[in-house]
């Protein structure tokens, strides 16, 4: 499941070019690990192969309509679970610290709940460990893969694997309770509330946390070793 995580939080990252050049390499990785089956490997089809061949500044502009412009769509965990009520403060201080603890380290401002930082993170644990991690917000995916199901874009496919990868159903008591705090779409409202939230995210610098460098490397180290270790 290592390197499917690391794969599905390289996709949850803001494209640059190092992601379109190595989209072959994602594609493997998650296909050899084996850790989804292949009804979900195929509907993640359509956005592998969009961000192939789209423009660059196309994908760039899409991504930030879909995860940055529409709150509901937010990459960070605890915009769901929290809102901005002053428990959110407590648990992004709580996640932070197990990630220290865990010997893992964010650079560049990186809050610990964007998805691709916990993804990541996750995939470094044992795992068993790394399995129950994940299933803790699986509600978010959920609620997230219908969202975007609705909006019709093929990121919903990750999110569709994160559930999965999950194990299992996500709380429905939880999952109830998010969906009943689904945040106004109507641009007015959505305006006011970024404007009056107390808490508030420097685009560039989630972007930065959420692009490929590193985990590229690292799915790529994975998929070297998998073949010298094939070769003997």
């Amino acid at each position: 499941m290592q390197r499917t995580l690391r794969a599905l939080a390289v996709l949850l990252g803001y494209p640059s070019e190092e992601l379109q050049a190595h989209i072959s390499e994602v594609r493997e990785a998650t296909a050899l690990e084996g850790a989804l089956p292949g009804s979900i490997l195929a509907g993640m089809e359509p956005l592998l192969r969009r961000l192939e061949a789209w423009d660059l500044l196309d994908l760039q502009s899409e991504y930030s309509e879909l995860f940055d412009r529409a709150r509901k769509l937010s990459l960070h965990l605890f915009e769901h679970v929290h809102g901005d009520n002053r428990e959110r403060g407590q648990a992004m201080i709580d996640l932070g610290q197990q990630y220290l603890d865990s010997g893992f380290f964010l650079e560049g401002g990186e809050l610990p709940d964007f998805l691709p930082v916990f993804l990541e993170y996750v995939s470094c644990l044992p795992p068993a460990e790394a399995r129950e991690m994940l299933a803790q917000p699986a509600h978010v995916y959920a609620a997230l893969a219908e969202r975007m199901d609705k909006r019709e874009t093929p990121y919903a496919a990750v999110f569709h694997a994160l559930v999965g990868l999950a194990g299992g159903a996500p709380d429905l008591e939880a999952l109830s309770e998010l969906q009943a705090r689904e945040p106004d779409e109507d641009p007015a409202q959505m305006d006011q509330e970024w404007e009056e939230a107390p808490v508030t995210f420097n685009a560039t610098a989630a972007h930065e946390m959420g692009g490929p460098t590193g985990v590229v490397a690292k799915i790529r180290a994975a998929n070297r070793a998998e073949a010298k270790e094939a070769g003997r």
